[in-house]
């Protein structure tokens, strides 16, 4: 969903996750009528309905009230399947990138899903270790239905792999007051970064997970899709005295940016791999194995042929996916992500640089923006400070 450069882009949302257009009618979230009340603006996001922005202010206003306050979005569209059986987290442990044996029961980890013989990214997603037997994923939604098939396809006796996309919602409750806002309802709040707890609320329960996409300390509950409504109803009442604004994916996407995570289908996809998208460090290195660990070893030890980089402007303008990256006339890489910063008032982007270019910290590029050069200086993200502890 790319847009044009200059003024208009201050409150532009830039790409986000797989929007498309068209085909059957969109799947919707259980709180849908909630967005409808609260004037969201729609888009279609991997055949679901979900809110860009609300009413009453837009990205720029949503994005500010993470960074200073807090802010709740619904993400129920992200895909859940649960893996269950003797071995469970072993078998996945031979799946996926990252190391289950590094964390225990009650905590979560990025991880990738690769494609076996080159390394691409299939999809980037959180396992939550529930037991040994055990693991709960969240993958994007895009991807939820080729994680599946790949896990249940190569299952052991005894193990299952079932989807459970439509069955939860997920609420992301993030920025320097969301502890307070969950304390005021009865959540769990005061666990570690990366760690979840399993709360009874209301008759049911929830998951609570320190986790979020925005880079403010946050937590993602994780709701049966038919308490949503009320859990949502709660946050909202007990964020009233922080000013707590519903946010949509167009602030998750320039507060994500902002942090320098990246967007899979932008900057990791099945072309570019877990070593190229500076996430190596969600590789499992000394596991014998996982799905793409030759195609994966081969390139850390030779190297990538390109790699993420962060661009910052050093002129008026908005990069944005898809532009090319010059020295001069070379093209030495493309935008994957491009965004206006609402924190530092400029324009930001992700992009593959060619390595054999030798591009590092403080140098120099162009970004053709339509065929005006937009000045930028390569730097490592994030691009704003964490606050995610």
């Amino acid at each position: 969903m790319a847009s044009g450069a200059g003024a208009a882009d201050t409150t532009d949302t830039g790409s986000l996750d797989h929007p498309s257009g068209g085909g059957s009618a969109p799947l919707r979230s259980p709180l849908h009528d909630r967005h409808v009340a609260l004037g969201a603006k729609f888009a279609n996001f991997a055949g679901w309905e979900m809110p860009l922005e609300y009413a009453g202010g837009g990205v720029k206003a949503e994005h500010g009230a993470v960074r200073e306050s807090v802010g709740i979005f619904d993400v129920s569209h992200l895909g859940k399947a649960r893996i269950t059986g003797p071995g469970a987290v072993e078998f996945v442990n031979t799946c996926l990138t990252n190391d289950l044996d590094r964390i225990q029961a009650g905590q979560a980890q990025l991880t990738h899903c690769c494609d076996e013989a080159t390394g691409g990214v299939i999809d980037d997603m959180i396992a939550y270790r529930m037991s040994d037997e055990e693991i709960f994923l969240i993958p994007n939604a895009a991807n939820t239905d080729e994680v599946v098939r790949r896990l249940a396809a190569a299952a052991p006796a005894g193990v299952t792999v079932a989807e459970e996309h439509a069955d939860w919602a997920v609420l992301a409750v993030q920025g320097p007051a969301s502890e307070r806002v969950l304390d005021a309802v009865g959540l769990p709040a005061d666990h570690d970064f990366m760690s979840f707890v399993q709360a009874p609320y209301g008759g049911g329960e929830v998951v609570v997970c320190r986790t979020g996409y925005t880079g403010e300390h946050g937590y993602e509950v994780v709701v049966p899709a038919g308490d949503a409504a009320r859990v949502w109803d709660a946050l909202f009442a007990a964020g009233e005295p922080y000013s707590l604004r519903p946010c949509g994916l167009g602030a998750r996407d320039t507060l994500r940016t902002e942090m320098g995570y990246p967007l899979h289908g932008q900057d990791l996809s099945p072309s570019i791999t877990s070593v190229q998208g500076r996430s190596g460090w969600l590789v499992g290195w000394s596991k014998p194995s996982f799905w793409g660990h030759e195609a994966l070893r081969a390139e850390r030890a030779a190297g990538p042929r390109r790699r993420l980089w962060g661009l910052e402007a050093t002129g008026r303008g908005v990069p944005r996916p898809q532009m090319r990256v010059l020295v001069g006339e070379a093209q030495v890489g493309e935008v994957t992500s491009g965004t206006y910063s609402p924190t530092r008032q400029l324009g930001i982007a992700l992009a593959l640089l060619d390595t054999a270019a030798g591009l590092g910290e403080g140098d120099e590029v162009t970004v053709d923006v339509r065929g005006r050069s937009l000045p930028m200086r390569v730097v490592k993200p994030p691009f704003v400070t964490p606050s995610v502890r």
